[in-house]
């Protein structure tokens, strides 16, 4: 009895020990697993972009399912996710004798299709009025209170010329209605912001009212050798000017409508200076 006692014992000894290898093997591959860390947020965003814009180009417009599935993933993200708090240096004031504090941008990834990058405002910097020709834009506020002035081309009325500008309001040709989509003032947390190569404020420009960041996603980029340049524009009051007024917008309308100038060269005072990004790596596939 004892030996078949110690037999049994010992083939119980053995039979126990070969679960326990497996056992040991399994949770040797469950911390490997546990290990493997999770996208960050920033990797989402990119690994979103490179879907949402895959066969893009200029005046590429996404689907209206891609759209909002780029618009949930920026809309989730915060400050942190980009490893940006509101007491770094890009945020503070500079005396600049005059002129809006400089702005700064940092570069997350670039390609032919899209771009991501971040504007960094101190309190009063402004980016002035300009465009994004051919692109669709999705704009998320991380943080911050911006006023934001954004237009659309009108464009079932003629151009302002020297023939038909009012002669008591001379002014070079060269001058284009334009309606105004957005005139308000945003506060994050808010939604992000989109506009299309035609519409949802194409023209649009920026005044921080306390510093702020600004994640922009651009497809596509802009390239001066596709002739998507960056133009700027200075706006007049609508009463500034006189066309047609058989094509002018009602009287009683005339509020919601301005004259854009388009400008030769960057304003003067205004600066933007790169700086290395510093939150969780892109990485390409």
């Amino acid at each position: 009895m004892r030996i078949e006692t110690s037999l049994i014992e010992q083939k119980g000894q053995e039979f126990c020990e070969l679960p326990k290898e497996s056992s040991n093997k399994k949770s040797k591959k469950n911390r490997k697993r546990q290990k493997k860390p999770m996208p960050s947020v920033v990797q989402k965003l990119f690994e979103t972009c490179k879907e949402v814009f895959a066969t893009g180009g200029a005046g590429y417009i996404p689907s209206p399912s891609d759209i909002e599935r780029l618009r949930l993933v920026l809309d989730s993200m915060k400050p942190g996710d980009v490893g940006l708090t509101q007491d770094m240096p890009y945020f503070r004031m500079i005396e600049t004798k005059g002129s809006p504090p400089p702005v700064t941008y940092l570069h997350l990834y670039e390609c032919d299709k899209f771009s991501i990058g971040i504007f960094c405002l101190p309190a009063s910097a402004v980016i002035p009025l300009h465009n994004h020709p051919g692109m669709t834009v999705f704009g998320k506020l991380l943080f911050g209170s911006m006023h934001i002035k954004a237009y659309d081309w009108v464009t079932d009325v003629p151009h302002i010329t020297r023939d038909n500008l009012n002669p008591t309001h001379c002014q070079p040709p060269g001058i284009r209605l334009a309606k105004v989509k957005v005139n308000s003032v945003f506060t994050a947390p808010c939604n992000t912001s989109i506009l299309y190569p035609a519409a949802g404020g194409n023209m649009h420009c920026f005044t921080a009212l306390t510093s702020c960041a600004v994640l922009d996603v651009l497809g596509p980029p802009y390239c001066d050798a596709e002739g998507r340049q960056c133009t700027y524009y200075q706006d007049f009051p609508y009463a500034s000017f006189s066309g047609d007024e058989e094509s002018m917008p009602k009287e009683e309308e005339r509020d919601g409508y301005s004259w854009l100038e388009e400008k030769k060269e960057k304003p003067e005072n205004f600066f933007v200076f790169g700086a290395p990004y510093r939150g969780p790596k892109i990485v390409e596939n």
